[in-house]
């Protein structure tokens, strides 16, 4: 295995790890922070922070023509995919949201096969997708009367909107290749969405409910430094390295760390319908794995 792939891998690791503490500091950080200006402030100063460490070390800015294709990546991983993140969990409990999250590979195998070059479903890959869905069903399995509370149903529909926007981002980067250093890239990506959330922020008036406190501080620091620079920048660099199918995976490990952070820390529920799910869940995504590694193999021969 040569350096450039084992540095791939450590990044992946590091995504796994890293992406499930990130809910509970998200979780905490809206408490005080209104989540538009949270978000903006974690991404802008985080591209800040990076695209000067990368200038200072010689990496080259983007082309024009690469611009567009970072504008529509950043747009929908960070300003969809996270910021809807951001608005569902002053909502919803932060484990609850990784394990929405989970279902990541489902959407991003489901994106990938309507496309005209991509990989077709295979009777596993169905199977888990099958299973998956009736793991988030049992998510709410005791928890349906909140199912018809506004603010809870607004929380859980951002999450699975994140998750579409999320999905849709990691396959556009795949398949539209940049002629830039992935790092630098995910810096431009953080500068572009971090502007337009504080912009949105603005506009909404969030400026007037924001407090900050030394827990909000906390969490908007670990953000900016673990989540987003080193966090960020490893999955950029993962899908870059290693296949689609491997770098999702980080789903696995996610939402048990978020679970149990949520539950040591904020005192979040751990019922038998989220345990449950949680399995069922993971469960699928272990099928569309295998069935996804099948029909790659398949498309080789």
């Amino acid at each position: 295995m040569d350096k450039p792939n084992i540095r791939a891998y450590l990044a992946w690791i590091a995504i796994c790890i890293i992406w499930g503490t990130t809910y509970l500091f998200i979780r905490i950080g809206v408490e005080t922070i209104p989540p538009m200006l949270f978000a903006g402030f974690r991404w802008l100063v985080a591209g800040i922070i990076l695209i000067t460490i990368l200038r200072l070390s010689g990496k080259q800015f983007p082309k024009k023509e690469d611009l567009i294709h970072i504008a529509i990546i950043g747009i929908a991983l960070l300003g969809f995919g996270n910021g809807l993140v951001v608005v569902g969990e002053q909502w919803i409990e932060s484990g609850l949201a990784a394990l929405l999250i989970t279902t990541v590979p489902f959407w991003m195998v489901g994106v990938e096969s309507f496309l005209p070059k991509g990989p077709k479903l295979n009777w596993m890959v169905i199977s888990g997708l099958i299973i998956g869905s009736l793991g988030v069903g049992l998510i709410f399995g005791g928890d349906l009367k909140y199912i018809f509370e506004t603010k809870y149903l607004i929380g859980v529909l951002s999450i699975l909107g994140a998750v579409l926007s999320w999905s849709l981002g990691s396959v556009y980067s795949k398949y539209k290749k940049v002629s830039v250093h992935p790092l630098m890239s995910a810096s431009v990506q953080m500068l572009i969405v971090g502007s337009l959330q504080i912009i949105l922020g603005t506009v909404l008036g969030e400026f007037v409910g924001l407090h900050f406190t030394q827990s909000g501080v906390i969490s908007l620091a670990y953000l900016i430094v673990m989540g987003s620079i080193f966090g960020y920048g490893s999955y950029i660099y993962a899908i870059e390295h290693l296949p689609l199918s491997l770098v999702s995976t980080y789903a696995y490990v996610n939402p048990i760390i978020a679970l149990v952070l949520g539950w040591i820390f904020l005192d979040e529920q751990l019922n038998v319908f989220i345990l449950l799910a949680s399995v069922v869940i993971i469960a699928g995504v272990v099928l569309v794995k295998i069935g996804s590694n099948k029909r790659t193999l398949l498309k080789r021969f």
